[in-house]
């Protein structure tokens, strides 16, 4: 199992382009089952579209789908002209748990990538249906195109970490069988 620094160390350059980048390299390795959150779960799906071959199985909780509209709707518009406009905008980074700065370039990256990749392989979706940041309807409407990804809907929010025991019972039950994991966001 890896789990690599999505930002390289950069969080204020952070992009989905040099994300996809680093977990790209790490699939030049050999096959791998990614498991992403919410972001991650998006970049996750992202991987799994470009490369088939690499990805055997994908596991998503909350994925961000539509990631550029989900941060514009998040932020508001004048508060991402203002994001535009400085460059920067403090964001809460949870893994360091404090308030770190994120550059627009983020949003200008974002724009360019589809906003519900189109995963082939099989594929594991957690969601809550309380989650205030990811509407459990983004899921809804992707698994109903996708019938290779079985959703598990939860009463739980964005984090699912109320529930945690009952998603481990299931990914384990739907992974078994193989391969490497990378732990994407």
């Amino acid at each position: 199992m890896e789990v690599p620094d999505l930002a390289a160390g950069d969080f204020e350059h952070l992009t989905i382009s040099g994300q996809l980048r680093i977990v790209e390299r790490l699939l030049a390795a050999g096959p791998a089952v990614l498991f992403g959150s919410s972001m991650g779960g998006y970049l996750a799906a992202l991987c799994a579209a470009r490369h088939p071959s690499q990805v055997e199985k994908v596991v998503l909780l909350a994925p961000a789908f539509g990631f550029h509209d989900l941060w514009t709707r998040e932020v508001g518009q004048e508060k991402l002209e203002s994001w535009r406009k400085n460059g920067t905008i403090p964001t809460f980074h949870y893994g360091e748990g404090k308030e770190m700065s994120l550059a627009y370039d983020l949003m200008e990256d974002a724009a360019r990538f589809e906003a519900f990749p189109d995963i082939r392989q099989p594929g594991l979706l957690f969601h809550g249906v309380d989650d205030p940041l990811v509407p459990i309807a983004q899921s809804r409407t992707y698994v109903a195109s996708h019938p290779n990804i079985h959703l598990l809907e939860f009463r739980s929010g964005h984090e699912l970490t109320d529930v945690l025991d009952d998603m481990w019972a299931a990914s384990r039950d739907f992974l078994l069988g193989g391969g490497s994991s990378l732990l994407l966001g």
